[in-house]
């Protein structure tokens, strides 16, 4: 099968080529997917820049999500059958034209999506949905907000933060992002590059009123998140983008509004874990993914033989949604 190898240089420069691997063989209880089309996520970078690598026992191959169809089902594998199309996580191996998951954590193709929507599905629904359900544990009708609101993630938390009938604020880099933001429901527009969320928001009468943040940037935001937050609210890092320092941490917020502070990643999860967040997932939102009321909002799918390209475009923080890499 075709693979897509990293060739790594010591100044953490990077070039990806195509070549040849072999077809993995499914385990019983895991089942072989025929990819057709890849999500591109800023861990894929950090990994082929030799930061993030693959979980031990896993493939070292690039690659965190995908779509396609079965292809093989393990013998212990019940409940799925072959050709059927399905779009899933894995930990890695998805930048190749077959893949191998645990089938617990596959999820099932509307008939009416595309395989290049379905590759942007698992990733930015499954951590936004483990951010704001599963640790932020958030209620109807509260306050979000969400840093980097234009990414795939973001726009993910924003549609599911919506559908939970939850007030959301969001930062991004440009008015063209915000729009994005704006389309899938956000209530609050605010460009970080000209203006200060904290100030924003108590221009708005909501300092002090945010219940939950989902916040990649770490470094300075931290303590003007606590700044920002209601009691017994809650902040999920999801990465570091800024740094991963924080000087002059204010415990005092932290502790005066009794606020939950979680770092969380999802790729080194165990098995089980994903797999009942699969479930709990698709049990809360499996009906509006496949009505269509979860978009997978693609910036931009390209070829295998662009795909030097479409890490650029995260690497140049270009993109509002997700970048999609089809092997048509």
């Amino acid at each position: 099968m075709k693979i897509i190898q990293n060739q790594t240089s010591e100044n953490n420069s990077y070039q990806l080529v195509l070549a040849e691997g072999d077809v993995p063989n499914p385990l019983p209880h895991q089942v072989l997917i025929k990819v057709n089309a890849f999500g591109i996520n800023r861990a894929d970078i950090l990994q082929a820049q030799g930061h993030y690598p693959a979980p031990k026992g896993h493939s070292e191959i690039l690659g965190l999500e995908v779509s396609g169809e079965i292809a093989e089902l393990g013998n212990k594998v019940s409940g799925w059958q072959t050709g059927q199309r399905v779009c899933c996580l894995v930990s890695g191996g998805g930048y190749a034209q077959y893949a191998v998951v645990d089938a617990r954590h596959l999820i099932n193709v509307p008939d009416d999506m595309s395989d290049h929507q379905a590759a942007g599905i698992a990733e930015v629904f499954l951590t936004a949905y483990q951010a704001m359900f599963s640790l932020g544990m958030l209620s109807k009708q509260q306050r979000v907000l969400i840093h980097a609101g234009a990414s795939g993630v973001g726009l993910a938390a924003t549609q599911l933060a919506k559908l939970h009938n939850c007030h959301v604020s969001v930062t991004s880099s440009s008015s063209e992002k915000l729009q994005v933001c704006a389309n899938n429901g956000a209530d609050l527009l605010i460009n970080y590059k000209k203006q200060d969320f904290v100030e924003v928001l108590k221009q708005q009468g909501l300092q002090h009123q945010i219940n939950l943040v989902i916040d990649v940037v770490g470094a300075d935001y931290v303590n003007r998140n606590l700044s920002v937050m209601a009691m017994d609210a809650t902040l999920v890092q999801l990465a570091m983008l800024g740094g991963r320092y924080s000087d002059k941490f204010d415990l005092a917020n932290l502790l005066a509004k009794r606020i939950r502070f979680i770092g969380s990643t999802l790729r080194n999860r165990s098995d089980d874990y994903k797999a009942q967040l699969v479930m709990d997932f698709t049990q809360k939102f499996g009906q509006a993914l496949n009505s269509g009321q979860l978009n997978t909002n693609l910036y931009e799918v390209l070829s295998v033989n662009e795909i030097n390209q479409a890490h650029q475009v995260l690497s140049q923080n270009k993109n509002a949604g997700k970048v999609v890499v089809s092997w048509d």
